[in-house]
């Protein structure tokens, strides 16, 4: 099995390190999936990463159908729009890997194509957009860690996918354990990602403060006491995976960059996830959900939706 075509469906933070890395391999076709006003801009303008224009090709979901690996690296909120997409590009032979970070996007991807054309997947990299387009460290890029969740591990599929990124730039490394790994890196993002996004503070605040430690610890545990009831050993992915790429005190993670932009997050991805699957399995979930709306809340702040500026605003009671 050879890879021969690759069709990345979100040319965002992630995609970006994707097309980066592949646009160095050669004898590879790769191209964008997208459609309308966005397909003509990436056409005409390309794909700006690390200072330097990238072009893809860019197709429609039917002219990515076949491809060998469809790499999707969408934000959460854009998944259910997409499937129809995803469903048009994937043919009976086609490699679907997500790079969502979530824990389940795989899910609901499967509820339009084949689950076993899924090969499980996360990427860590610390990309950001400046003007000079996403940027990233290569050198400190962990990159994409991905594996089989059941025997054989060392599939056809999974040897391909790796002959793949070791001939472009892709950092990257097979697991036995990929749904700990997916956890562990979900818990990453639930810990480290959510706090210093209320707080509109770099990574460093974890480290200088005694009340924004107590914060992600108390993430962590009802994140774990989750994982603990649904069967994932957390800690088979410890040694391994229980840190992202390296960073400095300043860095500010996804869900802050959102905020800061003024977009809305994937808090539906994290506390919210953690939320619902915390009903299910009759676990109380209350920094979650204390964070999920708090986020929320910051959304709407950034909608406009507080702006009480204007003179023709009723009055209200204090309380």
């Amino acid at each position: 099995m050879q890879i021969k075509k690759v069709a990345v469906l979100g040319a965002g933070a992630v995609g970006s390190y994707v097309i980066w890395g592949l646009s160095q391999a050669e004898n590879l076709s790769l191209g964008v999936i997208a459609e309308g006003e966005r397909a003509g801009r990436l056409k005409e303008n390309g794909c700006l990463i690390n200072g330097q224009v990238y072009r893809p090709e860019v197709w429609t979901p039917k002219e990515a159908h076949g491809a060998d690996l469809l790499i999707v690296s969408l934000k959460y909120g854009a998944l259910a729009g997409a499937l129809d997409s995803i469903a048009q590009a994937v043919g009976e032979h086609t490699i679907v890997m997500s790079l969502m970070n979530g824990v389940d996007s795989e899910e609901i991807i499967a509820q339009k194509v084949n689950p076993d054309n899924i090969l499980h997947a996360l990427i860590k990299v610390a990309s950001h957009k400046e003007e000079n387009g996403y940027c990233f460290n290569p050198e400190t890029t962990i990159g994409i860690i991905f594996g089989e969740i059941k025997p054989p591990f060392e599939s056809e599929r999974v040897q391909a996918v790796c002959t793949l990124f070791e001939n472009a730039q892709i950092h990257f490394r097979v697991t036995d354990y990929i749904k700990e790994e997916m956890w562990s890196k979900f818990r990453l993002n639930v810990c480290n990602n959510l706090p210093q996004a209320i707080l509109g503070a770099g990574v460093g605040c974890y480290n200088d403060s005694t009340h924004m430690k107590a914060i992600s610890e108390g993430l962590k545990k009802e994140l774990e006491a989750i994982a603990q009831a649904k069967g994932i050993d957390i800690g088979k992915a410890d040694k391994s995976s229980s840190h992202g790429s390296a960073v400095l005190p300043k860095t500010r993670y996804s869900t802050l960059q959102d905020l800061d932009a003024g977009r809305h997050t994937e808090i539906d991805m994290f506390s919210g996830a953690l939320m619902r699957m915390g009903k299910e399995l009759g676990i109380p979930t209350p920094y979650n959900e204390y964070t999920y709306h708090i986020i929320k809340a910051l959304e709407e702040k950034n909608d406009g939706k507080f702006d009480y500026s204007k003179d023709t605003q009723e009055s209200t009671w204090s309380k």
